[in-house]
């Protein structure tokens, strides 16, 4: 099985903020594959997609942010999924929106969220997609940022951004994540 983990904070309040863009990429994914109805466990909403690649899970940790690894660490043990099976998403403040990374491994980088799964899991080693939203201007602290709405200016570059994750995904679910880091970073 693969599963495919998208942060955010639950609550329609943060729906629409930098901090839940995996939460709309998981939501894309959801759309394309046609997700079956959710489930719950582990304070974290799932879906289980039964492709000819094999299982792929969409996960939602429920914990808010800072503590996503308390959903996600029990969720791999339970369905027995190996770190080289996961893909994390999650909104990064180091690259302009518009902009994706994939990588295999890596710090936390000051993302919370990030620090939780590192814990929980034991390991820095696995695949992710930072998905670029840039950093605050004008003072503006990081929380309240990261908290905020994207603009109307900026929403193309969420639905392009959110579009694009989703696609690296779907690439993954049939080819190496490397073959796909190489194709994804070099655009």
């Amino acid at each position: 099985m693969k599963m495919i983990i998208g942060l955010g904070n639950p609550g329609k309040q943060y729906d629409k903020t930098r901090h839940n863009i995996g939460f709309h990429v998981i939501d894309e994914l959801a759309d394309r594959l046609n997700a079956p109805a959710g489930q719950m466990k582990f304070n974290g909403a799932y879906t289980v997609i039964h492709r000819p690649e094999g299982k792929v899970m969409l996960v939602k940790p429920l914990t808010y942010m800072n503590l996503s690894g308390e959903c996600v660490g029990p969720l791999m043990d339970y369905y027995d999924v190996d770190l080289e099976d996961i893909v994390v998403l999650y909104d990064d403040l180091d690259l302009a929106p518009g902009k994706l990374r994939l990588r295999q491994k890596g710090s936390a980088g000051g993302h919370n969220g990030m620090k939780s799964l590192i814990a929980h899991l034991g390991s820095d080693t696995f695949n992710r997609i930072r998905i670029g939203v840039g950093r605050p201007t004008n003072g503006m602290k990081v929380s309240d940022y990261v908290l905020s709405n994207f603009t109307k200016d900026e929403q193309p570059l969420l639905d392009d951004m959110v579009k694009k994750s989703a696609a690296a995904c779907i690439d993954w679910l049939d080819r190496p994540f490397l073959d796909v880091m190489n194709n994804y970073n070099g655009s």
